[in-house]
């Protein structure tokens, strides 16, 4: 199943200079930020409501606060969401939609940045954000238009690690105990 978003394309600054979001063969999408000035205790409240959950293991970033978030969307995606301290009073959101940690293709699948997802559910407890570029550490004043993201289902089918390690363990002990044995 795939999963089609949305992401800002052409934006204006604060200054008022127009940019274009760019595209990266290796990284994909320009990473902007979603901004806010409240507590990480409080946003983590208003993540656990909208039914996100810790994320056990991952890749800790630069300034991250805590251990991130992740909410099961269509199989077999996730959102990804990690807050790192931007300032002194102010928290930086990264999202994005990637396959689920459940499956092991979540190591080397294709992923993309996603804000609008955020700013929505931001919206929804009033929480005043705005969304900072930080290649060029300038503030995003409006957005004119968007890229049409389309995630494709994996080509192999999705394979549960969980499972295979149980499967993997088992077959292991039982060889071991059949050559144990045979001594």
């Amino acid at each position: 199943m795939e999963y089609m978003t949305k992401y800002p394309k052409t934006v204006s600054m604060v200054d008022g200079v127009r940019r274009r979001i760019g595209i990266d063969a290796q990284e994909g999408l320009e990473q902007l930020h979603v901004v806010v000035q409240n507590s990480f205790e409080e946003l983590s409240r208003i993540f656990s409501k909208e039914g996100f959950t810790r994320v056990k293991f991952e890749h800790k970033q630069p300034n991250q606060l805590g251990r991130g978030f992740n909410l099961k969307l269509k199989k077999p995606w996730e959102l990804h969401v990690r807050m790192v301290q931007m300032k002194e009073g102010l928290i930086g959101i990264h999202a994005e939609v990637e396959v689920s940690r459940d499956y092991l293709q979540h190591l080397f699948s294709q992923r993309t940045p996603v804000i609008y997802e955020i700013q929505d559910m931001l919206n929804r407890y009033n929480i005043d954000h705005r969304v900072w570029n930080n290649s060029i550490k300038r503030y995003v004043r409006s957005i004119y238009d968007d890229y049409k993201v389309r995630l494709s289902t994996p080509s192999i089918p999705v394979l549960a690690w969980k499972p295979m390690l149980f499967v993997i363990g088992t077959t292991g002990i039982f060889y071991l105990w059949k050559y144990v044995h045979t001594l």
